[in-house]
């Protein structure tokens, strides 16, 4: 049986809170189950307004999909969410240069499918953490490309700056990760307003040491925030396999 554990925080130094989740155990139309963060972008309340808007769109589109393969399905709901919030931005100028990331996760017969664009991140945690996304952002380009190291990266001063967006360009292009889980893999969505703020080694031990999912994903916000705080804070925890 899955579990999970869902929570957005606005942070210690933001006036709104941009980051937007979404949670389901239960079946979206024909995924067993759905899970969802994204980060908005935008002045005013438009990055607010992006990742709400992307993501009630995906969702919906889910819902109202007859496809059976789930990489189809996240890819059409995806590039809709990407056509809609364009035009939605054209129509408002409150709404222009808005954008959002986006991480999307489903658990089907033991198997994790996820689907990124920007630098919202998912990781699998057992005993180790690995990091499953990989960045759409301009340090981690300088990474691949050994202009700089990891280590720098967490501190460069355009770590924010992000490659791939929904709602940035007329085409969009999710990456798409397909992993077998084992007994004890806990499953970890969230926003860079945690990777900037706690270390994976960190996040690592929290994971492992909270009592309840609900505890750890607390923890890890409580963490963000005493470490900080510097941006919204969205964790998505879960356990596919909880009973195995």
């Amino acid at each position: 049986m899955l579990r999970s554990h869902a929570i957005t925080d606005i942070g210690r130094k933001r006036q709104l809170n941009q980051d937007f989740i979404y949670c389901s155990e239960k079946p979206i139309g024909n995924l067993p189950n759905l899970f969802i963060v994204a980060d908005g972008m935008g002045g005013h309340n438009a990055g607010d307004f992006a990742s709400r808007y992307a993501v009630e769109t995906i969702v919906e589109e889910i819902r109202a999909s007859f496809e059976r393969n789930p990489v189809t399905i996240i890819t059409k709901a995806v590039e809709k969410a990407n056509e809609l919030t364009i035009k939605k931005a054209y129509e408002d100028i409150a709404l222009s240069g808005m954008g959002t990331t986006v991480v999307i996760a489903t658990v089907i017969a033991g198997h994790l499918e996820v689907a990124n664009v920007g630098d919202s991140r998912l990781y699998v945690v057992n005993k180790e953490i690995k990091q499953v996304t990989v960045d759409h952002s301009l340090v981690e380009e300088m990474i691949r490309m050994g202009g700089i190291d990891r280590k720098s990266a967490r501190t460069h001063p355009d770590k924010n700056i992000i490659t791939r967006a929904i709602g940035a360009r007329d085409t969009v292009e999710a990456d798409f990760f397909d992993l077998e889980l084992k007994a004890g893999d806990k499953v970890l969505l969230c926003s860079d307003g945690l990777t900037n703020m706690v270390e994976d080694e960190e996040i690592l031990y929290i994971l492992n040491n909270g009592e309840t999912l609900k505890e750890q994903a607390e923890e890890l916000v409580r963490t963000a925030n005493y470490n900080g705080g510097k941006d919204n804070i969205s964790v998505i925890v879960i356990e596919p396999l909880a009973d195995d």
